[in-house]
């Protein structure tokens, strides 16, 4: 029986060790993402999440269908709105079949 006694509490201090790491180093984590100032987990005073300025706005490439971050879309100005391209390639398509369409009529 003492055999057994000591194979319980051995697995009993090994579930309380193992525990306490885990705390431990969740702590140490939360501790230094708070302290890096990380802009996803800001709060307010009353505890709401505030937005973080590093959400990026998707926008539709006409052309290939391909979704790509505004700030680095390539812009065309059409029939004054604001078209979005991913390449110089898939503006230039678009701008050769408007251009063929108005040719048309």
């Amino acid at each position: 029986m003492s055999f057994f006694l000591r194979i319980v509490r051995f697995i009993f201090w090994l579930v309380v060790v193992s525990w306490s790491v885990a705390l431990l180093r969740r702590a140490i984590g939360w501790m230094l993402r708070g302290a890096a100032g990380n802009p996803m987990h800001a709060t307010d005073e009353l505890g709401v999440a505030q937005a973080s300025d590093t959400i990026r706005h998707l926008v539709r490439d006409p052309v290939c269908g391909t979704h790509v971050a505004e700030e680095v879309a390539i812009a065309l100005g059409e029939g004054g709105e604001l078209v979005h391209f991913c390449s110089p390639a898939c503006r230039d398509a678009y701008a050769g079949v408007a251009r063929k369409l108005a040719a048309n009529g």
